[in-house]
């Protein structure tokens, strides 16, 4: 049976949000068994059917994207300019009724946003990278654009499932391009590992909340789980390395 966890949040009625599990599905090891991403290797009919049974719970198709670690936000504009079905962004925005957006994930922190009169919603993919980047701060101004009568305070964050802060092993890199990017870094945002120099644990979601914090959005929720610890439930890139995909949804309904 296919499992789902929907957000602990105080979306307004008429905003709907759900993510998936790895559980209730039909691909075979190592993608065992929901897995939503048809670029990881996976049998294409196996994850067409995945699709096919979450799209039952859903009031349309997902538009699912090609994700590439950057901030580019996919926007009803365009869209609509679009010259092929593939959507190649780290983000989406919508206030059209029933337009499911989507994020696939498997460490990297999905984020899903929505206004409090829920009249816009979007959803975010922040790898590091992402985060670091920007991408957060780019879904929120596309979200605003959409609706001028909103600002930053009218919206609400929840934060998905992703690699927790104790499994997130990341170089000076990493530490060096938060450290440059112009929002201040906690003291629990990049732990240094004993014995490894120029190593830190990362902590994405305390990333993310400074991130979304910085830009006016206070209401944040989530940021509990792990996806490398919790094998049952999740996939894991960092654990498992060829694995599966799992998806955080967001709509408005009619």
């Amino acid at each position: 049976m296919m499992r789902l966890m929907r957000p602990h949040w105080q979306a307004p009625h008429g905003v709907h949000a759900l993510a998936t599990t790895r559980m209730g599905g039909c691909s075979h090891p190592p993608y065992d068994s929901l897995n939503l991403g048809d670029h990881v290797g996976d049998s294409l009919e196996s994850v067409q059917e995945n699709r096919r049974l979450l799209r039952v719970q859903l009031p349309s198709d997902p538009l699912w994207m090609r994700q590439v670690h950057g901030i580019t936000v996919s926007t009803p504009h365009s869209r609509s300019q679009g010259i092929n079905s593939v959507i190649e962004a780290d983000a989406i925005v919508t206030k059209t009724p029933n337009e499911v957006l989507a994020i696939l994930t498997a460490d990297c922190l999905p984020v899903l946003f929505a206004a409090k009169d829920g009249s816009v919603v979007g959803a975010s993919h922040a790898g590091w990278r992402g985060l670091c980047g920007g991408v957060l701060e780019e879904t929120l101004k596309e979200m605003l654009s959409l609706c001028d009568h909103l600002a930053a305070g009218d919206v609400l964050a929840w934060l998905g499932p992703a690699i927790g802060p104790d499994a997130f092993e990341v170089g000076e890199d990493v530490y060096e391009a938060f450290a440059s990017s112009g929002v201040q870094a906690g003291s629990k945002d990049f732990v240094p590992i004993a014995g490894k120099s120029g190593k830190y644990l990362a902590n994405l979601y305390s990333l993310a909340t400074a991130r979304l914090r910085s830009i006016g959005i206070h209401q944040i929720s989530g940021g509990e789980m792990c996806t490398y610890h919790d094998k049952q439930d999740f996939f894991s890139y960092r654990r498992d390395g060829t694995t599966g995909r799992s998806a955080s949804l967001i709509w408005i309904s009619e």
